[in-house]
């Protein structure tokens, strides 16, 4: 079922030459996570829009994004970029780590580098792709790959803010690493961008039904207990 969201215009924002701003803010709900149930903390929702009727081909924009490395996480946890950007992974720790993904989306391993060092891969697909280290198992993260320009994500309030959007139709889509693909799939609308700026009304995302399956180290193999962070540790004994 499609629904159209009544248009609520921000006449103190006004509308500029590059396009409207569409806003909002995200909820999360029935969370067993700490940082959500105790501190309200939302951040790390990618909200996108999708052209109804889209005019033409969209050419991939090249740019540059980067996902750190430091403290044994990768920051930001949640990285949305549009196809055809290259992020970089710099190692800002002082030990070894080596990034890889083996799911859905873009399959890649970089493979181990040092401290102080930083490698690069353009993604060219659209997706969700969940990245790991093939040494430190607690380290995980997620680069959301879009086909257009216009997306956020969510602060830690929840809100949200996509600038530059052309007057049209769109379809709003909303991405969180805890909620079931039919729970996003719901949330999905059809909103119309005019001149004005747009808020929309906050989105509730449950995070009910969602279990977090365990992963495999780059060979498909579970990770050996931890010796300590070597050079050597990670490499495969095939």
């Amino acid at each position: 079922m499609t629904w159209l969201w009544p248009i609520c215009f921000s006449l103190l924002l006004g509308w500029t030459a590059s396009g409207a701003t569409v806003s909002g803010s995200v909820r999360l709900e029935d969370s067993r996570v700490a940082s959500v149930r105790k501190h309200r903390d939302y951040s790390g929702v990618v909200v996108w829009l999708e052209p109804v009727h889209p005019a033409g081909t969209v050419s991939p924009q090249p740019g540059r994004a980067r996902m750190e490395q430091k403290e044994k996480q990768f920051l930001p946890h949640v990285l949305a970029i549009q196809t055809g950007t290259a992020v970089s992974f710099p190692n800002f720790d002082p030990i070894f780590h080596s990034a890889f993904s083996n799911f859905s989306g873009q399959v890649f391993d970089l493979g181990l580098y040092a401290p102080g060092s930083s490698r690069n891969i353009t993604f060219t697909r659209t997706g969700a792709v969940r990245i790991f280290c093939n040494i430190h198992p607690s380290m995980s993260a997620i680069i959301v790959v879009l086909k257009y320009p216009w997306f956020a994500t969510s602060d830690g309030r929840g809100g949200f803010s996509v600038d530059g959007v052309p007057p049209g139709e769109y379809y709003l889509n909303v991405f969180h690493e805890r909620a079931t693909e039919q729970t996003l799939q719901a949330l999905r609308r059809r909103i119309t961008v005019t001149d004005a700026n747009l808020d929309v009304p906050a989105l509730a995302i449950s995070e009910t039904g969602y279990l977090e399956a365990p992963h495999k180290n780059k060979y498909g193999e579970d990770y050996p207990p931890a010796p300590g962070d070597t050079a050597t540790y990670g490499v495969s004994r095939k």
